[in-house]
């Protein structure tokens, strides 16, 4: 079982009245995360949401059922939360009415669980972001040496925790199975979309142009849809957790690219499964995407679970110079580069650092990975 690094953020508010409220997207173990963390609680128990007596319960507001329901247990896990209708009216209840009670509830949807939960419970919830796999977490459980042993495999089939340690043939299957409708049926459910054929479609076309401009008239061409189904369809799997955007970067310098957009993938496991292509990196000629998506991703994950308020960008301009990832926190930039070779050196571009006064731009490739996570 693989160390998550939420726990100690977690068990820190275990004491407090705030509802906890987990997010993540499908399978990237927010279940187990629970029972990890109640392993060792006393007077704590999970209910799973899904179960009809659980929900019925819950959604029937009566606090003696509910009390019933909870029995003598004092910390109660709701998992998969968005299953129960008004959650955020009753989980404001409980909070209200009963504060006996320690409430954690888990959700594989944020716009879902936002919906239903951050209004009523304003002033009331801690919010958490459960995400595959970080290198951290993996260094701990194997080792660094295990890690730069298995990139490759890392760079092509991501790290979901319930198929990172399965052989090729399997994490395969799974990733094939996750990919699917699986993945973002909640979209299906809750958003009635009615063809799922084309979020399918959206997303393998998302997954051949990670690391590129993406053309929101494109893709509706493309897709047969209009460019408000196209900009709702992204904000959804932003939402489940599929994709997330880097917006470009741009102040007045006059050669800037602005208002553009890139997407990528939480994992490199999916976007390769919705692309069709599992070769292994030696033998393939987008390993430069591959390497970008699996360090920004990761870069998402160590600001998130240290807490780093950090806006994050890409920067370009029409004549071609460009950095992958720019990270603003306070007024100050920090200037990343993401080269699986590096076959010259690298320097900042001249036009970037003379108008925002950043000289040094820190370049990532296999042997400096190491500086990513702990900088």
């Amino acid at each position: 079982m693989y160390p998550r690094s939420l726990t100690k953020n977690i068990q820190s508010w275990l004491e407090k009245r705030e509802i906890l409220i987990l997010y993540g997207a499908r399978q990237v173990g927010k279940t187990t995360l629970l029972k990890m963390l109640f392993k060792y609680v006393e007077n704590s128990q999970i209910l799973n949401c899904e179960i009809p007596a659980v929900s019925d319960t819950l959604e029937s507001k009566n606090l003696y059922a509910i009390k019933t329901l909870f029995g003598n247990k004092r910390i109660i896990g709701l998992d998969e939360a968005q299953k129960i209708t008004n959650i955020g009216s009753i989980l404001k209840l409980i909070y209200d009415e009963m504060p006996e009670y320690k409430i954690i509830a888990t959700g594989s949807s944020s716009f879902d669980l936002a919906n239903r939960i951050i209004e009523p419970l304003t002033g009331r919830n801690i919010k958490f972001r459960l995400y595959p796999l970080s290198l951290k977490e993996i260094e701990e459980k194997n080792n660094w040496l295990w890690i730069l042993n298995n990139l490759n495999n890392l760079l092509v089939y991501g790290t979901y925790p319930g198929i990172i340690d399965l052989d090729v043939q399997d994490k395969q299957v799974k990733l094939s199975e996750l990919s699917g409708d699986y993945l973002y049926k909640d979209i299906l459910v809750y958003e009635q979309v009615k063809n799922p054929t084309i979020i399918r479609k959206l997303l393998k076309a998302l997954a051949l142009q990670v690391g590129s401009q993406v053309s929101v008239n494109e893709l509706s061409n493309l897709l047969g849809i209009t460019r408000q189904t196209v900009k709702k369809y992204l904000d959804l799997l932003e939402k489940s957790f599929v994709i997330f955007p880097l917006e470009s970067f741009s102040s007045n310098l006059r050669n800037e690219i602005k208002k553009s957009w890139k997407y990528y993938f939480y994992d490199n496991g999916i976007m390769n499964a919705l692309s069709g292509n599992f070769t292994p990196v030696e033998n393939r000629l987008d390993t430069g995407t591959l390497w970008e998506n699996f360090c920004i991703s990761e870069r998402i994950k160590i600001n998130s679970y240290s807490k780093r308020l950090i806006n994050t960008y890409f920067w370009r301009t029409y004549d071609g110079a460009e950095i992958d990832l720019v990270e603003e926190k306070d007024g100050k930039l920090n200037a990343l580069e993401f080269k699986w070779k590096q076959k010259r050196k690298i320097t900042i571009p001249s036009s970037f650092s003379e108008k925002y006064g950043v000289k040094e731009m820190k370049v990532i490739t296999p042997e400096t990975l190491y500086e990513l996570i702990n900088n």
